[in-house]
Formats: C-alpha cells, structure tokens, sequence
C-alpha cells in the first residue's frame, strides 16, 4: 500500500496532529531550507524549465510540463523532458521507449511525457544531461526538482493547485509543505494557479506581493464527446484522485461510483477483478487518468483484461494568459544564447 497524505495537512487551521509534529517539522524546515539554499552543483548547456510545486502531492506538474513543450515547440525551439522516474525501478540515466519500457522501470510521468518529445529519467538529474545532449534538445523541461540544487534552474515554475493552494502552510511532516515557505517562494520566477479556489486566491496574492508574475490556468478535457447513459466506474490512484472525479462530472460523464487507490498505485490482479468484476454486475463502464492507464502499460493476465476494458479521460492544460509563458520563455532563451 502507497503513502497517503494525512488529511489534517488540508485543514486551513492548525490542528493538534500538526501541532504535536511542530519540533519535528523545525528540524525539516532547516534542513530543507538550507539544502535549496546551496549553489547549483551542475548546469546544462542549454535552458532549464523547471516545473515544480510547493507541496507534496500532485498539483498538476505532468500537463504543465506537456503544456510548456506545446508552447516551446510553437516558439520553433526542441524541447526535452528530464524527470527522476518516481515509481520506476531505473537508477541509472535512461532515455524512456514507450516500446520497450513500462512505469515500473521509468514511472509514470515519463511515459506521459515521451508522447511529447525525448525523456531521460535520471534520479541524479546531471547525470541524465548527456542523453539529451545528444538527442538535439535546445531547452530542458524538468518535471519536479525544484527543491534540489543539484542542477540550475533558468526558470522556475511552481504550480499550485487552486483548491488546496499549500494546505494548513506548515512545513512537513506538520504539513505539506516541502520546504519553508519563503525560501522556495524566493527562488521561484512565475506561479501557475490551477483551477479556481480561495486557497489558490490567497497564493495568488502572496505571489504578486512578492513580485513573481502569476498564470491562470486550467485543466479541459483534450477531446470534446458524446458520454451516452451508461453510467461509469470511475477509479484513480493520483495525488488527489476527486480531482479527476470532479473533472469528469463536470465534462457530463455519468457517474455510477468511483474507486480511489493511492498515489502512484500498481495495480494488481485482484483490483483488476474487483474492478472488472463490479463493471460486470453493475453494468458500469471503466474509466481512470491518463497516468493510471500509463500503469497499465504491458500488463499481463487479469490487469492486461483491465487495461483493454478501461476508457482514459484525457485532460490539458489551459492557460488564460499563455502569451506571458511564451514571453518567460523567450526570455529564458535570450538570457541563455550564448552559453
């Protein structure tokens, strides 16, 4: 069973959990906030984006990442990924094959990716800089990462989730917060706000107070569909899967239940049953994230049946305002020519 985020992180107010973790989270908070205050170890020879987030969990750093090679692409640049492969088995630097490899040897997130352009997984993210090298990429998109100094960023995206923002605002484990506050705010160059909420309001504030340009965004459907009547199962093992449940009822989905995993989950050969199983005697159809179904991928026995009868709602990110990107981003680029 995968690590759960405790709900008492999401409270707006201090709660005693939290407050009888305070001694531990001090200790987290230096240590992290020294760690990112170190100097880069390593730089690319070419710009770096990184998209991060403030927080533990998922905030929607995967469809910004493939967003921003969108709008890099359309800017006539070449952009690759350069992710550590969370949940996948590689300790050396790999350059991701949807042909030959799975989320249990690269995660996930890389397979998304590798849709878009060239992916190297690298836990030790220099360590990954000659593959790209070498596959002609002229800006790096780095999912995650923003907290590690290991590599220089020349541009720092921290995406926050417009219903949760950064939870109670306590650094871990009294809340999710992965490192103090101001010290990532400082060393972050834009926000992208996702979705609507008070929570995210309230980031957007405290960004414009510190000077940091703010994006809108939100995630669409990438496909406009007729949904028909015949309800669904709707199942998920994301960061916060009533995200995706929420995202579905509002494309019109009819939803007949919904099964939420943890993050990240593998799924086994018995959840394929119960799943298919309860599709069956229910009359529901499945359907889950473009990550879950990436989970999927070269599955055998019961899991492979799972796959072949689960539909996968595919979502974008949007920006209100994606000139103002594109402007970071050309900017990034002249600053960085020549290096």
């Amino acid at each position: 069973m995968k690590w759960q985020a405790p709900r008492f992180w999401w409270r707006q107010r201090s709660s005693l959990p939290a407050l009888a973790l305070a001694p531990v989270a001090a200790l987290w908070s230096a240590v992290a906030g020294r760690r990112m205050r170190r100097a880069p170890s390593a730089r690319a020879s070419v710009p770096v984006i990184c998209v991060g987030n403030f927080v533990v969990g998922g905030a929607g750093k995967t469809p910004t990442a493939l967003a921003l090679a969108r709008i890099c692409m359309g800017l006539g640049l070449a952009p690759g990924f350069l992710t550590r492969g969370y949940g996948g088995s590689a300790r050396e630097p790999l350059m991701v094959d949807r042909k030959l490899h799975d989320a249990a040897r690269v995660g996930d997130e890389a397979l998304l990716l590798a849709e878009a352009g060239p992916v190297v997984v690298s836990p030790d993210r220099p360590a990954g800089l000659p593959l790209l090298q070498r596959a002609g990429v002229d800006i790096i998109i780095m999912d995650d990462g923003f907290q590690n100094p290991a590599l220089a960023k020349d541009l720092a995206l921290l995406v926050v989730d417009g219903a949760t923002g950064i939870g109670n605002g306590w650094v871990m484990p009294s809340g999710p917060l992965r490192a103090p506050l101001r010290t990532q705010l400082a060393r972050a160059d834009a926000l992208v706000i996702v979705g609507p909420g008070e929570p995210g309001d309230r980031m957007l504030r405290r960004g414009a107070r510190a000077g940091r340009p703010v994006l809108r965004a939100r995630l669409m459907p990438a496909l406009q569909r007729d949904w028909g009547t015949e309800p669904y199962l709707a199942f998920a093992g994301i960061g916060r899967p009533e995200k995706f449940f929420n995202s579905l009822d509002r494309a019109g989905a009819p939803i007949g239940d919904v099964k939420a995993f943890p993050d990240h989950y593998v799924y086994t050969a018995e959840d394929a049953r119960m799943l298919l199983g309860r599709a069956e005697t229910e009359g529901l159809r499945l359907i889950t994230t473009a990550k879950d179904f990436a989970r999927l991928s070269r599955a055998e026995g019961e899991v492979a049946r799972l796959r072949q009868w689960t539909e996968v709602f595919e979502v974008r990110m949007v920006f209100e305002n994606e000139e103002l990107l594109a402007s970071l981003i050309t900017a990034v680029m002249r600053r960085a020519s020549p290096r």
